[in-house]
């Protein structure tokens, strides 16, 4: 550790904390997720699901794309509505007609204020009050409310068929014909979609809230903002002031005088190691990452075109062969593939040069093994989603081969299974280049810390097998967003700023000591807030309040290290001015400085936007979200994958030169469509339903009137202008590396090369 212990104790005993936390209050997201009745019944005795036929219609419910079809829990797609809140208020008006009709008359509508008021508190006394028996598991209805129940069930099973008098409903929900065919399937599909509106409608024991915190809003039973979530929001922002002052401070006063800055070599270091045969097998890696950028742009923008014409495509009805859930889920999985992929060819590229100049032994067999491992699994993926939402797919067989049904998860178990065993045969990869560069002599601090963050995408990714396919809906979601939050924005964020420094300080422009210090400094300010900060995602999950302090308190935190990225994008700005072979890397240069820009505003302030409890309370599930997350997801992790993919070509094709009108449309157009794709349409829809979702409740923000709404349809056609400009960018950039690889020009004859104990 030398002179780096207490960064090296100050990051062990922010892990041991966090993952502390982490998992204490997971356990008690086991503990207090809420109860699936052993069976529901009437008054009158009789029985109107199970257990096991609500199981069953979570299962139906993942087999037709799940979460991207509408949402649960307000985890999910944007134009059809949240099946919870949906399935909650119609319940809700139903019974009230009844009631109506029982006590008046009259339908409720044509009451007067009395006895509207009169009706709604006995309404809310029936739903908040928890009639279930856990001694016997059973939960206990009123004759009434079963009649409300039947009634919404028999729409919801109308819904999902080929019912005619419903098509335009389905055609603005983007949902194809005749979603779910069988019918058995279709009623148990509406029991669990009843059970989760349950949960989000009755209160906890011992508490005056409900399962979920109160969410979704929803007036007529006053599901409001409880009092935890208003103080938490609060204190979250003081911390992130708080914070951001102690960060100011400490880089102000604390900080010890950098390193002076290395005289840099008269030739670029890692152009002085002669190209190895696994470093040449990492071409078809490139050639993958931008085959699947540019099919995921293109799915995106049909995506998105559905939002406008929802079983069409400019006039042809393609949702009969690619509806909406599927097209998403594909534009989803595309950008977790091609962004890991990216990733992937980085780390490998780097083997070599960690070992001194040379490839281990067989290491390119177990490059293009690793390849083709990867094509058969985007494969998989792919087809197995289309046999799935297609119901051809036997149900049995779904979970394993088709559609898991949960964001960013969505592949089929096996497929994952194969990605996880990729992504280990990855860390075995890289670690047999690491393991002997570490026996060496020298400070290995850095290279410690890449291995560490190595390991941990390598294992980490194993999360997602800790639920099944019939696992309670908050404890999936629990171990869901380790893999989404955690691993990704955590583990990844970490690779990325070991990986750069290290890459950096290969080429000789930044001091060892200086690379260390900075990445080990930053893995722990990423990974204070990063680690418990999972919780924020899980604050109307069927969580507790404690679950929704942790996630407030620490993914404010998150935001803190992001303040200062501005310093960091000036840092990778002016390492091109270094030396005159730095003009080679420019482009490559300029998408770190991107990934910075929208790591500050994409994850920072857009993130921050909808963090605190408060806001999530209203806008979880609306379109603030995706505004988030496209300036996150591609801002930071897409360019950075992006960068890595120019530079890799950059060295594996060294006489190539980078075509600076390609360039330039294809960095400056990505970025100024992503600016119009969020700013022109995405954030005007989320505001708008912001504001409907406060004034009128969640179910209203997602309903038809809103989303149909003319200003609504208006947006969601400007945003076309933004995706064009950003398909071009695309297209620039993948025409970039196609034709880098194209240009196969022997290589010079190289200097000596560099010892391996003076590039690590």
């Amino acid at each position: 550790m030398g002179k780096y212990r207490k960064l090296w104790f100050t990051l062990i005993a922010i892990l041991a904390v966090t993952f502390a936390i982490l998992g204490y209050f997971g356990n008690e997201v086991y503990r207090q997720a809420p109860p699936i009745p052993e069976k529901v019944i009437t008054t009158g005795g009789q029985e109107l699901m199970t257990q096991d036929s609500i199981l069953d219609g979570q299962t139906a419910w993942q087999s037709v794309g799940g979460m991207q079809l509408g949402s649960v829990w307000g985890h999910g797609a944007y134009q059809a509505p949240d099946w919870t809140a949906d399935w909650l208020h119609r319940e809700l008006l139903a019974w009230l007609d009844l009631a109506a009709h029982d006590n008046f008359g009259a339908p409720y509508s044509e009451l007067d204020g009395e006895q509207q008021q009169t009706l709604q508190y006995r309404l809310k006394k029936e739903y908040r009050t928890n009639s279930f028996n856990k001694e016997t598991g059973t939960m206990t209805v009123s004759e009434r409310r079963a009649k409300a129940i039947e009634q919404v069930a028999t729409y919801y099973s109308r819904l999902f068929s080929d019912a005619p008098e419903l098509q335009k409903r389905r055609d603005n929900y983007a949902m194809k014909e005749n979603t779910l065919p069988d019918a058995e399937r279709r009623k148990v599909l509406g029991q669990f979609f009843f059970w989760t509106a349950w949960a989000a409608s009755t209160n906890r024991p011992g508490s005056d809230s409900t399962y979920t915190n109160n969410w979704p809003h929803e007036p007529l039973i006053d599901n409001k903002p409880t009092s935890e979530n208003v103080v938490w929001s609060v204190i979250s922002v003081i911390l992130l002031i708080a914070g951001v002052g102690g960060l100011v401070w400490g880089w102000a006063f604390m900080r010890k005088e950098e390193d002076r800055e290395p005289e840099p070599p008269a030739q670029d270091p890692i152009t002085t190691f002669k190209l190895t045969p696994s470093q040449k097998a990492l071409g078809k890696y490139l050639f993958v990452v931008v085959a699947l950028f540019t099919l995921q742009v293109f799915l995106g923008g049909f995506t998105a075109h559905y939002t406008v014409e929802g079983q069409g495509f400019y006039g042809l009805e393609t949702s009969k062969w690619f509806p909406y859930s599927l097209v998403r889920t594909w534009h989803i999985q595309a950008a977790m593939f091609w962004i890991a992929t990216g990733f992937l060819a980085a780390g490998l590229f780097l083997v070599p040069i960690i070992n001194g100049g040379k490839d281990p032994k067989y290491q390119k067999l177990g490059v293009n093994v690793l390849f083709w491992a990867l094509v058969a699994v985007v494969a998989g993926t792919f087809i197995g989603s289309y046999l799935a939402i297609a119901q051809i797919m036997p149900p049995e067989l779904n979970f394993w081969l088709g559609h898991q049904g949960y964001e960013y998860v969505d592949l089929g178990r096996l497929w994952q299974w194969g990605k996880f065993l990729g992504v280990v045969f990855w860390l075995f990869l890289m670690m047999r280049g690491i393991r002997p560069a570490l026996k060496q002599k020298g400070d290995k601090n850095l290279l410690v810390l890449l291995t560490a963050s190595v390991v941990a995408i390598g294992l980490f990714y194993g999360a997602g097998f800790f639920y099944g396919e019939r696992t309670h809906i908050s404890i999936m979601e629990y171990w869901r967003w380790w893999i989404v939050h955690l691993w990704v924005e955590g583990f990844f964020e970490v690779f990325a700023t070991v990986s750069l420094a290290f890459i950096f300080h290969s080429m000789g422009l930044v001091s060892r000591s200086t690379a260390t210090a900075a990445s080990l400094a930053s893995a722990s300010l990423f990974l204070l807030g990063g680690v418990p900060g999972t919780f924020h995602h899980l604050y109307f999950a069927g969580t507790t309040t404690p679950v929704m302090a942790i996630g407030a308190t620490f993914s404010a935190l998150e935001v803190v290290p992001l303040i200062v990225l501005g310093y960091e994008a000036w840092e990778h700005y002016r390492l091109k001015s270094r030396a005159a072979w730095m003009d080679k890397v420019r482009w490559p240069l300029m998408c770190f400085v991107a990934v910075a820009f929208w790591n500050m505003f994409g994850a920072g302030v857009l993130g921050f936007m909808i963090n605190p409890p408060i806001s999530l309370y209203y806008v979880q599930g609306l379109n603030m979200t995706p505004t988030h997350a496209h300036a996150a997801l591609f801002g930071v992790y897409g360019f950075l994958a992006i960068g890595f993919v120019l530079l890799i070509l950059r060295y594996i094709r060294p006489h190539m030169v980078f075509d600076e009108k390609l360039m330039k449309t294809g960095f400056w157009w990505l970025n100024i469509g992503l600016v119009l794709m969020l700013l022109t349409s995405l954030l005007p829809v989320g505001l708008i339903q912001f504001y409907a979702s406060a004034s009128e409740g969640f179910w209203y923000a997602r309903s038809e009137a809103v989303m149909q709404s003319d200003i609504l349809f208006t947006l969601r056609w400007i945003r076309t202008l933004g995706d064009v400009v950003f398909i071009v960018g695309a297209l620039a950039i993948t025409w970039q590396v196609i034709k880098g690889l194209l240009n196969k020009t022997s290589r010079e004859p190289v200097t000596q090369p560099v010892p391996a104990e003076e590039t690590m």
